[in-house]
């Protein structure tokens, strides 16, 4: 099912409500186990050269700019296998925006271009300072709700490089008493990704090169489907993660609907195209 983004409500989370948002979660996560997921975060400080876009060096640029940046925003939706969203009895359903406060745009890193779009998009990032959600209480949280370490949910992002580069530097952070940085080698983080999410992960932007026409960013393959763009909140964590999920519905209903047509792409992240070892 996709719904239009106006039908959807975005429960936006901030430190007051993030342990009640996260008893939600638990309480439907067994129903909903297929989970998109979205970041904000200030931009790409570090570029690549483009004669050096393999694996391991993009691993190197992406790892330089998560060592030294915070997370703004995680945007997670969840959904059953016909793509319907928690309601919690009512006729509204329902999707997750956190938002963090780590970040101060007056003192770290970050790419201005991408901080001033935010803000065109609607970013307060003083209320983030003042309202945001500790990322080592998020992890902690995240580790008892039920979306770690659980081989039944499969994960959807759209170019989700620094998506799971952001979420395992917090992770491992917490768990592993690691320093703040990813691991030197990309075969290593990949482990971790796989240790925390899975193997069933899934790359739109990897799939969408095995789908004739489509490319390019996520809101351009969004508008080639043909999907309702009513209500969309662009780089907003929630509504991105979204529109990530029906873009990945709709792609597997045209490209990928035999049984065993998707499951060959699990575990490959665009740009860093080793497979997360089963």
């Amino acid at each position: 099912m996709t719904l239009p983004c106006d039908s959807v409500i975005t429960r936006s989370v901030w430190s007051y409500n993030l342990e009640s948002e996260f008893e939600l979660i638990r309480s439907v996560i067994a129903l909903y186990p297929f989970i998109s997921m979205d970041t904000e975060f200030p931009g790409v400080v570090f570029q690549s050269h483009p004669s050096f876009r393999q694996p391991q060096n993009n691993y190197a640029v992406m790892k330089a700019n998560v060592d030294i940046m915070h997370l703004i925003q995680v945007g997670l939706t969840l959904s059953d296998s016909n793509g319907n969203l928690p309601t919690f009895g009512t006729s509204n359903r329902f999707i997750w925006e956190f938002n963090f406060c780590e970040f101060d745009v007056t003192q770290h890193p970050h790419a201005p271009h991408s901080i001033a779009l935010l803000q065109r998009q609607g970013m307060d990032f003083e209320k983030n300072r003042k309202f945001g959600v500790s990322s080592v209480r998020f992890a902690e949280l995240m580790m008892l709700s039920g979306l770690l370490c659980n081989n039944n949910i499969q994960r959807i992002t759209f170019h989700g490089a620094y998506d799971f580069g952001y979420m395992v530097k917090i992770l491992s952070q917490r768990f592993f008493y690691m320093q703040p940085f990813l691991p030197t080698n990309l075969c290593d983080f990949l482990q971790l990704v796989k240790f925390f999410f899975g193997y069933r992960v899934y790359d739109v932007k990897h799939l969408i090169k095995f789908c004739p026409y489509l490319h390019g960013g996520l809101d351009k393959v969004y508008d080639s489907l043909g999907l309702d763009n009513s209500g969309r909140r662009s780089h907003h964590a929630g509504s991105d993660s979204l529109v990530t999920l029906h873009v990945f519905n709709k792609i597997k209903t045209l490209y990928f609907h035999t049984q065993f047509n998707l499951p060959k792409h699990a575990g490959f992240l665009y740009g860093l195209e080793i497979i997360i070892a089963n």
